[in-house]
Formats: C-alpha cells, structure tokens, sequence
C-alpha cells in the first residue's frame, strides 16, 4: 500500500501528516480508505512573520527550516508523493508570489497556492469523508482566516473566506496571553463587521455548524476541561462556547490554568477562536456545532492526490 505524504502550511502550525493508502486508483475515497501514519505539527506561528502585508525574509527561513524537516521526515516513509499546500498566510501576503518562489527554491519542494475557495471546498471534502452532511454550515478557523460553507443536499456551495481567524485577532487586538474584555469585544466587534460583509451573510444561516480544524478542536478540548470529561465532546452548543467566554472574562487566572492543561501551544488563540466561533454561532442562528475529525488535509489528499 504506497504512503502519501501532504504538508500543510499554514498561519500557525506547519504539520506533516503520512497517509497509507489501501488503493490509490480508486474513484472515490472515504475515511476507511486511509489512515494516517504519522501527523507531525510545528508551531512556526508564520503570522507574526508578516510585516505591513508583506511576508518578511525571517518568516521565509522559518518555512524553509520547518519544510525541509519535515521532507526529511517523510523520506523514511518511502513516500510515491509528497505535496505541500498554503493557505491564508501566504495568499494574502502583499508578496505572495515572491514569497512563494523564495520558499520552493530554498526548501526544494514545488507548493500549492489554496485559493479562499479551493481551502473552502477541499474542508467540506475532508470533513464530509467520513460522514454524510445533508445541510448545515462548515466552519474552519484558521489561524488567519476563517473559511465558510454552505452545505446543500450534501453538496459545497458559497465557499467563502473571512480575512480573520484565531492568530490574527491575538496579534491585532491582544496585549498579553489572555485578551481582557474590551479586547474580547474588539475582536467581536471586528468579526461582526467582516462578516456582514459578505455577499450574502444569510446563506450561512443553519442550525447546525459542522466545524474543523485546531481551533474548533481547541474549544472541545476547553470544554471538557472545564467538565472534567475524559475526551473531548464531538458536539458542543452555543451555550457552552458562551460558557467558555464568560469563565475568561470573569475569572481569567483560573480560567488561563485551565486552558494550559487544555491546551497549551494554543493559550494565545483559544479564546480568539471561541470568540469568532461564538460570533458564527449568533449570525447563523446555530444550536449545534458537530466537531469534525477530518479536514482541508484529507480533503487535499483525496481531491488533488488521489483523484
């Protein structure tokens, strides 16, 4: 069974993830048709690499050093291919092109450029792998944007992103670790407004939020430290992440000690997240957010590598 190898670059982490793959030719691929065999993540942060809009030559040896580790990894895997996809930190910089090219000269290794849309559509694709979506809305916050979908008689439509996600509001709006509550609320009140700018805010509005990605996971992972749950809830409600917000703002202390046993690479950007996902809870006029297990790396590996 030959092993695939996909490296996501993104605003906060850069994580390699091996799959083994049962039939590389078939036409269509679920969740049982792989399994990864190792999801190596490092924390590079990219974000805080971008100055004025522009992605400095640091945050530039910071990819490079991060990817050729991680192509060094994956050569043990013996792997048939090994692709590299960025998404918004990349894209939006004012020098995407030549920091792209800068990256895949050094590092040796050709990487894909996600548009807003194709990062929106290969989401659904991971996260509808292994379940079957009639409707709703698909979230994933990333660390700088958030991308948004509607799900229609279990097809993609409306891929949208919003230029803010969990790393950008901390770096734009946050002083310390934990924001206090008047950043808590610039935050807010900033998501709001991106949100109501777009095309057609209404087309998002759904009972059910299915969401991906770590900050989803990382409001999962608070919630069952804050119950004491073992493992961490595949569903959550818009009162619990409300209930996340409000033990931040009224006891910070205990709440930060909390989110370090929760969380701890992710202390910085959790409540971040759980705010833009608060926000998304409101405008969508959701109850329900069903966590999902796979994402836009799953999605890319059956999108673009296998098919």
């Amino acid at each position: 069974m030959p092993n695939y190898a996909v490296v996501d670059l993104g605003s906060n982490s850069i994580r390699l993830v091996v799959y083994d793959v049962k039939d590389a030719h078939k036409r269509t691929c679920t969740n049982k048709d792989f399994k990864s065999l190792i999801n190596d993540k490092v924390m590079a942060g990219l974000s805080a690499y971008v100055v004025d809009g522009v992605f400095t030559q640091d945050g530039i040896d910071r990819a490079v050093s991060v990817l050729r580790g991680h192509a060094k990894r994956a050569r043990y895997f013996d792997c048939e291919k090994m692709e590299v996809f960025a998404t918004a930190v990349i894209r939006n910089a004012l020098n995407c092109e030549e920091a792209v090219a800068a990256i895949e000269e050094a590092a040796e290794l050709p990487i894909s450029l996600l548009s807003a849309t194709d990062e929106a559509h290969l989401g659904f694709v991971g996260a509808t792998c292994d379940r079957a979506v009639e409707r709703g809305t698909l979230v994933d916050i990333g660390g700088g944007s958030t991308e948004l979908t509607r799900i229609e008689s279990s097809l993609d439509f409306d891929n949208a992103s919003i230029g803010q996600g969990s790393l950008s509001s901390f770096a734009q709006h946050v002083r310390a670790i934990l924001p206090t509550p008047g950043e808590m609320d610039a935050i807010a009140e900033a998501f709001r407004k991106r949100f109501a700018g777009l095309p057609d805010p209404d087309a998002y509005r759904s009972e059910a939020l299915y969401g991906i990605g770590g900050s989803v996971r990382a409001a999962a992972k608070m919630h069952a430290q804050a119950t004491g749950a073992a493992v961490r809830p595949k569903t959550m409600t818009k009162q619990q992440i409300h209930a996340i917000l409000a033990w931040c703002r009224t006891d910070p202390d205990t709440f930060a000690h909390a989110a370090l046993k929760a969380s701890a690479e992710r202390v910085h950007t959790l409540v971040p997240g759980c705010i833009i996902l608060g926000e998304l809870f409101d405008a969508c006029g959701a109850e329900r957010l069903d966590v999902c297990k796979y994402g836009v790396r799953e999605g890319y590996l059956i999108d673009r590598m296998l098919r």
